[in-house]
């Protein structure tokens, strides 16, 4: 065989039920259950829709759309096994988000949640070119026009003859700067994060059953709610409905969890449920998306006796690139370089500083970043070396303690929130003269989105006034971005130039 050949979704499909595992469970929730074989022949009806209804080549990019679900997946398999590439969008995206993304990618197809098409309409209104979209439902009886095409083709077809470097997954950004990138990943990266992350941090086996709350448009979610579990022939269990921590803690009691990935702030949410009732199946718990504050290891240690797994990643290297596990854990430091990377922590010439002392962190790698057409490339990577724009100290002993972001990003309870996209919004408000976002440190979301505010005259600083502003952020753009704190002030501080100095906010915050 031509070692240059590969389809990712041959390997983490196909390749089990040619195996003879195809009876065994693949993926389940939303009261369906698929074994492998059974999620083998809905990926092939719908690589058919694609090849054969929609006429799509290899190489287009198709828009997904929708909360974790069997559908979900099985959509996103499909488009890898297609030979096509798979952009896969936040479910709470509104559609002037969408539209940037569409552009950007130039999607030239989309499966979207039948009750997220409003969004997507409303984007795709303004893309001005055909973009064959299909709605598919998630009830019990999973019928919408993506089914109903599903169900005229036969359910069985070869995976396109792709090679180890074709483009298979385009993972946007959350857009610190209000632009979100395109990340460009390889069919092999994503096979190489389970042989790599994987293989070192979980040694998963068939047996195992994954659970999570990251959406799978996170690369943090592809991997540990799809690619980890399929690479190992394990299962996977998607919610109902989102989860709140004591329905999470439930639902792995329920089924017999045994890998759970998650942010921080639920693990401490989860943690008192999880000291009263105990939680026996699970081995594995990944933390990730934000900072681990030591408190909340040591309170979830405390209450389940499990040491946590912390890790830092970005969508940009596709997966986690630091983290340890079990006895190599050390209280504060997110861990030690994961096998095949290295890291080092260096000054603004890129030269390595003493251990002990704080710089940027720079990482290479067999996974790295490649913008979709974008002049920040050459502020990411430099001289072959990624620069994440994360500030680190790294100890004697080779372990990496996070320090801080390097830039403005607001990361609140796991999910990155980019300041000038929220400021943006709130300028479309009627009453905002001046703005300025920062994230103000918060006990148990890690980060809040906080609003510094100057009104136009004639408008009042008041509760009603912080209402208003808070709900017009929240259809603007994705709820959780929304302002938990706004402050009324006369003026902003801003440089010479008119420049904004968020530093001094967050003084004042």
């Amino acid at each position: 065989a031509d070692i240059d050949r590969l389809n990712a979704a041959a390997e983490l499909l196909d390749s089990h039920v040619r195996q003879g595992h195809g009876d065994r469970v693949a993926l389940r929730g939303a009261g369906l259950l698929w074994t492998y074989a059974q999620l083998q022949e809905q990926v092939d009806r719908i690589v058919q829709v694609i090849r054969s209804d929609w006429g799509l080549p290899t190489g287009a990019r198709i828009l997904l759309r929708g909360a974790n679900h069997p559908m979900l997946a099985a959509c996103w398999l499909a488009v890898i096994k297609a030979g096509c590439v798979a952009v896969t969008t936040m479910p709470l995206l509104r559609a002037r988000e969408l539209a940037v993304i569409a552009r950007k990618a130039e999607v030239g197809g989309a499966f979207c949640q039948s009750d997220l098409l409003d969004e997507w309409q409303g984007a795709l209104d303004g893309l001005g070119r055909p973009c064959p979209s299909l709605g598919y439902a998630i009830g019990p009886d999973m019928d919408d026009a993506l089914q109903q095409a599903m169900a005229r083709h036969s359910g069985s077809c070869a995976a396109a003859d792709t090679t180890q470097d074709d483009v298979a997954l385009i993972a946007f950004t959350s857009g610190t700067t209000g632009v979100p990138k395109g990340t460009l990943h390889f069919h092999r990266d994503l096979l190489l994060i389970a042989d790599v992350l994987s293989h070192h941090l979980l040694e998963p086996t068939a047996d195992d059953v994954f659970i999570g709350t990251p959406p799978l448009a996170f690369t943090f979610g592809l991997g540990g709610l799809l690619i980890f579990p399929m690479s190992a022939g394990a299962s996977v269990y998607y919610p109902d409905k989102p989860y709140t921590p004591e329905s999470m803690l439930d639902a792995i009691d329920r089924i017999g969890a045994t890998i759970s990935y998650t942010a921080p702030t639920f693990y401490r949410q989860m943690a008192p449920f999880a000291r009263e009732s105990g939680i026996p199946a699970l081995r594995k718990c990944v933390s990730a998306g934000e900072g681990l504050p030591d408190a909340t290891r040591q309170l979830w240690k405390d209450a389940t006796g499990l040491e946590m797994i912390d890790g830092i990643g970005a969508t940009e290297m596709f997966h986690i690139f630091i983290s340890s596990a079990d006895s190599e854990v050390r209280r504060g430091a997110i861990g030690k370089v994961v096998p095949g990377y290295i890291a080092r922590v260096v000054d603004d010439n890129g030269h390595e500083v003493p251990r002990g002392t704080i710089g940027k962190l720079a990482v290479i790698g067999p996974t790295g970043c490649r913008y979709l057409d974008d002049a920040r490339q050459a502020n990411y990577v430099k001289g072959g070396w990624n620069f994440p724009g994360d500030a680190f100290m790294q100890d004697a002993d080779g372990y990496f303690f996070y320090q801080a972001r390097a830039d403005d990003m607001i990361i609140t309870a796991g999910y990155n929130v980019g300041g000038p996209e929220v400021e943006d919004a709130l300028l479309k408000h009627p009453a905002v003269a001046e703005c300025g976002v920062i994230g103000k440190p918060d006990e148990e979301r890690g980060m809040i989105v906080k609003a510094f505010v100057v009104l136009k005259p004639g408008h009042a600083a008041d509760d009603q006034m912080v209402k208003a502003l808070q709900d017009h952020v929240k259809t603007t753009i994705a709820p959780f971005k929304y302002p938990r704190e706004i402050s009324f002030v006369a003026n902003l501080p801003r440089t010479e130039t008119g420049k904004l100095q968020r530093f001094k906010l967050r003084e004042f915050a």
